[in-house]
């Protein structure tokens, strides 16, 4: 048995736009294609080329795709019955890039797809994502930390871009 200890580093911004104009930005920038379908299509794929086809067919203009959503803040509300503020977490992220990773670091695959969290809080609206570089940087791989570099630049941009 082994236990690593990871340090990871938290990128967040705040937005003074609505909450629900923020959630809007993200998903009209990510594609949203049918997950169970994409999935589907990418186990039936003969060839590379071809699972290259079905993946970009699923990414919106950012070149990521949402994988799951999950709406903290209605779970929350059902537990209380009382008005919690909205907290919604995406997985966000692209095969691609995944498998560039991986095929350096094997457990890259445990930090894709990517989480993104976006929470009303008393200051505005909460735009949260822990940095891949971080999660990948214990283990000292060059390449894995190259892609991980560029991943974060990506994420950041769109989450920049959600909250202005």
């Amino acid at each position: 048995m082994k236990i690593e200890k990871v340090e990871v580093e938290r990128f967040s911004l705040t937005s003074s736009k609505p909450f629900d104009a923020v959630v809007a930005a993200l998903k009209s920038a990510v594609g949203q294609p049918d997950i169970v379908e994409f999935f589907k299509a990418s186990r039936a794929a003969n060839s590379f080329p071809e699972l290259e086809r079905v993946v970009q067919s699923g990414l919106g203009r950012t070149g990521f795709m949402l994988f799951a959503e999950f709406d903290l803040g209605a779970v929350l509300r059902r537990e209380t019955g009382s008005k919690m503020p909205n907290s919604m977490r995406f997985l966000v992220g692209n095969p691609l890039i995944m498998k560039e990773m991986v095929k350096h670091v094997s457990d890259a695959g445990s930090y894709a797809p990517v989480t993104i969290l976006i929470d009303e809080r008393s200051d505005g609206v909460h735009l949260s994502y822990d940095r891949m570089e971080s999660y990948l940087l214990p283990y000292g791989n060059a390449e894995a930390l190259a892609v991980a570099r560029n991943l974060d630049a990506k994420i950041t941009t769109l989450l920049r871009e959600c909250a202005s």
